[in-house]
């Protein structure tokens, strides 16, 4: 139904053990280097996120079919240059996040990245051997 953009993150409560699933946006998605990359519209408090902190090798189902990922967390300055291809590629979705979040954007890529710098950016690589649809 959602094609690329949605995909279902599997995860394991912090504190419960619980398995969780959570629905989230993908930021960017790189089918020949095997990875979806997510923002924490939440901030770095979000469960979901301190959750992949906590046990990074998880699960996740995109297009149908369930994919072995490990999470990597980007850096300030590869969330700032994530949120500028995402602002390019969904403007308006981009003006909303940064809005819900709080920052002053101009719709500048030098607003974004500065916004971009302060969301949390992660990025779900597949494991070895598993094609992405």
């Amino acid at each position: 139904m959602f094609g690329r953009r949605v995909l279902l993150l599997h995860h394991e409560g912090r504190t419960t053990g619980l398995d969780r699933t959570v629905a989230l946006e993908v930021v960017a998605y790189d089918r020949e280097g095997g990875s979806w990359t997510l923002a924490s519209g939440f901030g770095p408090k979000a469960d979901w996120y301190l959750n992949l902190r906590m046990m990074p090798t998880t699960v996740v189902q995109s297009g149908g079919r369930h994919f072995a990922v490990t999470a990597h967390f980007l850096t300030a300055e590869e969330g700032g240059e994530a949120m500028v291809r995402y602002a390019a590629a969904r403007p308006r979705t981009a003006r909303r996040l940064c809005s819900f979040m709080g920052f002053g954007i101009d719709g500048s890529p030098g607003s974004y990245r500065r916004a971009g710098r302060e969301i949390p950016f992660v990025r779900l690589d597949a494991g070895p051997g598993q094609r992405l649809p």
